[in-house]
């Protein structure tokens, strides 16, 4: 598995936490910010994926295939007719 480190849980605030060794973080490639899920007995820190990653690839694969029209028809009113500047 890797470098097994004892520590203890600390009172931090109202909560509780640990603090992980710098050695297990650079091994671990950890970085800001994490997700944490109980699996079992054990608690897994991984790292959080990026909000909208992959977005881009799946836009164009959607204007590759003329699938990004707007679903909803555009329906305009008296005052964009008349007062507004296309």
């Amino acid at each position: 598995m890797g470098t097994a480190i004892r520590t203890r849980i600390v009172k931090i605030g109202n909560s509780q936490g640990i603090r992980i060794p710098k050695l297990l973080l650079e091994q671990s490639g950890l970085n800001t910010e994490v997700e944490i899920e109980v699996q079992g007995d054990r608690i897994v820190i991984r790292t959080a994926p990026r909000q909208r990653a992959g977005w881009d690839a799946a836009f164009a694969n959607l204007a590759e295939h003329q699938d990004d029209t707007l679903l909803d028809d555009t329906s305009t009113t008296d005052w964009d007719n008349a007062e507004w500047e296309w």
